[in-house]
């Protein structure tokens, strides 16, 4: 929708400025699609996002000023280093669920989670782009039956053009912590096409999955919305205490997690905590059985929902930085 600056205010805070590119400044649907994502951002408010600072909406050339996230994304983090250890993984989605669990708590579906759109801070992960999202309460601005999102992110309900709601953002959530832990997407690589039909009618690629993370991702990628946890069912087993009696012995159907709130998630240079192995890069390797619904009885056990600027100048200093 448009490039990203890095801005810097007249008392010094740095600031990512989102400017809308110039030929959908003119179209109606691209302003009002812009207006949502700082609504969204707004009302996720910024322990899980980038904060927003001010934004211009109705100016000739509509702007978002966030504040800046020193970190890496997911993406980038894991072209440079390679796929993270279990260890970190564990922690990614302990903080991916929390914020997810926010993020839905105010009444917004994310929609387009994918590596690029989650920034490595030194205190945890932060989604960012909320330029497809949408309020619960509210219908979507896209056509019926429109595609909108990022192939072999997508949930199947999305990539089907049908309305998406919390659920949507779940089965994302467990394409970005395959994507992390391997280094390539459950459904691999190729055209849009091949990856949508993936995401609809094939089984998702989790064998070079650890054992407790590769059953946990199975059920966030179940093709049934109904059958996948929500972001509380998820961040209450993540931070589940290991169990006080030595002689449990932790196995692949109820993996020990030890809590993470304590722990950084990574710093932003050096490697990760142990070295990793190099993820294989065809999709032919064995696919995942289906996965069946998770009632709280078997692999995860559900125990209690998740807890809950000034102005930049028109005269700052612009260093373009990215495009989104």
């Amino acid at each position: 929708m448009g490039r990203v600056y890095l801005g810097r205010s007249p008392g010094g805070r740095q600031v990512a400025i989102k400017v809308i590119r110039p030929e959908l400044a003119e179209d109606a649907d691209s302003r009002a699609r812009f207006g949502r994502e700082v609504s969204a951002a707004r009302k996720v408010g910024g322990i899980f996002t980038a904060s927003v600072v001010d934004a211009d909406l109705d100016g000739p050339m509509p702007w978002l000023a966030t504040s800046y996230i020193a970190g890496p994304s997911l993406a980038d983090a894991v072209a440079s280093r390679g796929p993270m250890p279990e260890s970190t993984v564990l922690r990614l989605a302990a903080g991916l669920a929390e914020g997810l669990s926010a993020i839905h708590a105010a009444g917004v579906v994310h929609r387009d989670l994918k590596p690029s759109n989650v920034l490595l801070a030194d205190d945890g992960p932060r989604l960012i782009d909320f330029g497809i999202s949408r309020s619960m309460e509210t219908s979507a601005l896209t056509q019926t039956g429109t595609v909108v999102g990022s192939p072999g992110f997508m949930s199947p309900e999305q990539t089907r053009g049908r309305e998406v709601g919390p659920p949507s953002d779940i089965f994302s959530l467990g394409a970005v912590l395959t994507f992390a832990a391997t280094g390539e997407g459950p459904f691999g690589q190729g055209s849009t096409v091949a990856l949508l039909y993936r995401v609809v009618s094939s089984q998702p690629n989790t064998a070079g999955l650890p054992g407790g993370l590769r059953l946990m991702i199975e059920h966030c990628l179940a093709k049934d919305p109904r059958q996948r946890p929500t972001a509380a069912q998820l961040l209450a087993w993540l931070s589940e205490p290991p169990p006080s009696a030595p002689e449990r012995v932790p196995t692949a159907s109820r993996p020990e997690l030890r809590p993470v709130y304590d722990e950084q998630l990574t710093h932003t240079q050096g490697r990760w905590d142990q070295p990793s192995a190099e993820p294989e890069s065809r999709f032919d390797r064995p696919m995942a059985s289906p996965v069946p619904p998770w009632d709280g009885r078997g692999a995860a056990p559900v125990r209690r929902p998740a807890r809950r600027a000034e102005r930049p100048s028109s005269s700052m200093p612009l260093t373009p930085a990215s495009t989104s």
